[in-house]
């Protein structure tokens, strides 16, 4: 089995691999991608998977651990391999807003179509929606990061549950910095 932190980008799941690193599960991650101003704790990403499309050959390494897959790369998933996918739901104007600030931090140039990049994100995770629930070999668990931040413990249990996983409850919850919960929408 290998669990998949997934979502769209700026959806919470670094904040996701946070809590099960510090809950005891083991991940699966390097230090290429250092943490800045956009992600001060760090990414907790795996370069290998952004290959995924041409290369597997790294998933047995995923075993028994949990590995971040953006949700643009579940379908490239191997399909020998049990998935139990923790899933983060997130406002998709949060969404937008914080992919619009990190892409801005990197570059003052960047060109942004607000509008597109709103309007590619509602397409494709209606295209998830419709997915997901017809692979047989995915599990999958909806967390929604304003829940994440306002009621952890609910969540952690929540997880431990789907994961079958014994986690330190209080580790995973001191992770959970509400601070970090920018671009907020009402």
């Amino acid at each position: 089995m290998v669990v998949i932190v997934s979502g769209l980008p700026r959806s919470g799941t670094s904040l996701m691999m946070q809590m099960l690193d510090a809950g005891g599960y083991p991940i699966l991650c390097d230090d290429r991608r250092v943490a800045d101003e956009s992600n001060p704790r760090g990414y907790l990403e795996y370069a290998k998977v952004r290959s995924i499309e041409r290369d597997t050959s790294w998933m047995t390494e995923a075993e028994g651990r949990a590995v971040k897959v953006v949700s643009p790369l579940l379908s490239a998933l191997p399909p020998q391999f049990e998935y139990r996918i923790l899933f983060l739901r997130r406002s998709l104007d949060e969404v937008q807003q914080s992919q619009v600030a990190m892409l801005r931090r990197r570059s003052a140039t960047a060109p942004v179509d607000e509008g597109d990049l709103r309007a590619d994100f509602d397409r494709h995770l209606k295209h998830l929606d419709a997915w997901l629930p017809r692979q047989a070999n995915m599990s999958v668990l909806n967390c929604n990061y304003a829940d994440l931040i306002q009621s952890p413990r609910e969540q952690a249990t929540a997880i431990a549950r789907f994961l079958k996983a014994p986690l330190r409850m209080e580790a995973m919850l001191a992770v959970v910095d509400p601070t970090l919960y920018r671009q907020r929408t009402p």
